[in-house]
């Protein structure tokens, strides 16, 4: 990838991965509100400006080195993350799910949002701000459903694992839970193998032709 195409590619992908991140994070934030816990309202972290839930290394360096490394085939980033104490929650048990699973939901929502952008883009006439836009909605469609899949994966701390831990009976969520250590080493070794890429590629491309069907792109 030469310089101008890495700037392209930083320049197309920057504003859909930030928001992927960063309202992902603070979706949870809003449903653990809802259900009780008011940590991350205490502390400000319910918010949609992504100013407050960017981490360096996470947000911006990762994902970039990733989307540059894997020549624009797959990302991996993450936020600060919201704070839940998951023992305020009114049923902590049963509302870990839905505070787990604001999410992804919220992923989804941006994805079907950039689909709709990227209609717009091509239904108005071309000009100079249609091909870019067009281009930047691509990719927050993509960029939204591989955080979605990659978060959905049971593998904790991810959200997946949060869901899989709140449906299991009691004693085995606590023994599940006891592997949350060995959460992110697995994460990378899935990773660097590619594992990842061949799990969540045919996810996300089903899951394109889905939506571009809905929106009668």
């Amino acid at each position: 990838m030469d310089i101008n195409q890495l700037v392209q590619t930083i320049a197309i992908y920057a504003l859909p991965v930030l928001f992927a991140i960063t309202l992902h994070e603070a979706a949870h934030g809003y449903v653990a509100r809802h259900f009780g816990d008011m940590t991350a309202y205490a502390q400000g972290r319910i918010s949609l400006n992504p100013v407050r839930h960017i981490d360096l290394v996470g947000t911006i360096v990762v994902p970039l080195l990733i989307l540059v490394v894997s020549g624009g085939r797959f990302l991996f980033g993450w936020a600060k993350p919201v704070p839940v104490n998951y023992s305020a929650l009114r049923r902590p048990k049963q509302h870990m799910l839905w505070v787990a699973a604001a999410g992804p939901a919220s992923n989804l929502c941006m994805a079907l949002g950039w689909a709709l952008l990227l209609k717009l883009a091509i239904v108005l006439p071309l000009n100079f701000f249609t091909l870019p836009m067009a281009e930047m909605a691509k990719a927050g469609l993509v960029v939204n459903l591989v955080f979605m899949f990659l978060n959905l994966l049971p593998i904790l701390p991810l959200d997946g694992g949060r869901i899989l831990a709140s449906l299991l009976p009691q004693r085995a969520a606590w023994r599940y839970a006891k592997l949350e250590r060995w959460g992110l080493p697995l994460l990378i070794l899935l990773l660097v193998t590619n594992v990842l890429g061949v799990v969540l590629g045919p996810l996300v491309d089903v899951s394109v032709m889905i939506i571009r069907h809905v929106v009668f792109l």
